[in-house]
């Protein structure tokens, strides 16, 4: 039940924003974007996810694979967007990857570990360095880049180091209890992945040469750049001016509340979190909300669309496998 729980809070959330601002006028607001420019937000978005997938690739030493890639990425960003903090991402990837890349289970849970680790590295650095530049938002983006440093810390001591990652998962178990998360795939979870999690670690140790990690920061880097620029584009749209700089504290600050508030996806929390943002930059609050639900349109739902319908195509094959892998544990018990 708790899991409709949040959602409920997300679809309030939203409503809330919407009434807020009031239908009509936002409605009214939208009407005066440039569609040319949209659309160009959304292919931008798509590039991110090729982008995404290609890391992805590469990670598994599957680089040139790119239909299949692009396949697992979306479905497993799908799977994300509608599970606490994302959390279900990493793991509906590594389960279709095992599916469509032929890996293991524990390969893919490696190379979503991975991706994770690096993507707090880039969100760390860039909010502490534009901090630096728009005193305005100074400690907010301080305050958050200390969060992504937090949470590489817990990636790396989980992912590359087999002693504290379980004692590190022991502290960290009965939190679960708390996220609309059932027991069941709590408990199931946290048997297999204490059991996988030697050849977890041991995956990411064979991949971690200083060349692969270079590769895969600069692939990073160039996502989460482009994501940016997919807001920025989206602000021309509406034939608003802001800087480039804004945008970066912007997009990542409404990323970490959204994590932050264990929503399915950040869904409400992240477009409240805009709105309020923009408004700190001198954008109205119309404008604001406006502005945030169209580009969460050209991002979060046109990739969730996306993954409905991959997910479709591969829908059983890979429930089944999710079933096995985390249900079926106490059914070998009986």
């Amino acid at each position: 039940m708790k899991r409709y729980y949040v959602f409920l809070v997300s679809i309030l959330l939203l409503a809330v924003l919407i009434m807020w601002i009031g239908p009509q006028k936002m409605w009214d607001v939208i009407k005066t974007a440039n569609v040319w420019l949209i659309l160009l937000a959304v292919f931008i978005h798509l590039f991110v996810v090729w982008i995404r997938s290609l890391r992805w690739g590469y990670i598994i030493k599957q680089p040139w694979e790119f239909k299949k890639n692009f396949i697992v990425k979306t479905i497993g960003l799908f799977a994300g967007n509608f599970t606490p903090m994302r959390t279900g991402g990493e793991v509906l990837s590594a389960v279709a990857g095992k599916k469509i890349n032929q890996i293991t289970l524990s390969e893919g849970l490696s190379a979503g570990l991975t991706e994770r680790f690096f993507d707090s590295i880039i969100v760390a650095v860039l909010l502490i360095t534009c901090a630096f530049l728009i005193p305005k938002v100074r400690l907010i983006a301080i305050f958050g880049g200390l969060v992504s440093l937090v949470l590489l810390i817990l990636i790396y001591l989980i992912n590359w180091r087999e002693d504290t990652s379980l004692w590190i998962y022991n502290r960290i178990h009965s939190i679960l209890r708390f996220l609309p998360i059932s027991e069941e795939f709590v408990e199931n979870f946290y048997h297999k992945f204490t059991s996988g999690l030697k050849s977890i670690v041991e995956y990411t140790r064979s991949f971690s040469s200083l060349k692969n990690l270079l590769i895969v920061l600069f692939l990073t880097a160039g996502s989460w750049i482009f994501e940016c620029v997919r807001l920025y584009v989206v602000f021309i749209a509406f034939n608003v001016e802001i800087s480039f700089v804004a945008i970066i504290i912007i997009f990542l600050l409404a990323n970490i509340i959204g994590i932050i508030s264990v929503l399915p996806g950040g869904i409400g929390s992240i477009e409240l979190s805009l709105t309020g943002l923009f408004m700190l930059f001198g954008i109205s609050s119309t404008l604001g909300g406006s502005i945030a639900m169209v580009d969460r349109l050209a991002s979060f739902w046109v990739v969730s669309a996306l993954g409905i319908i991959f997910s479709a195509y591969y829908a059983r094959d890979i429930l089944d496998e999710i079933k096995r892998y985390i249900i079926g544990l106490k059914s070998s018990e009986k």
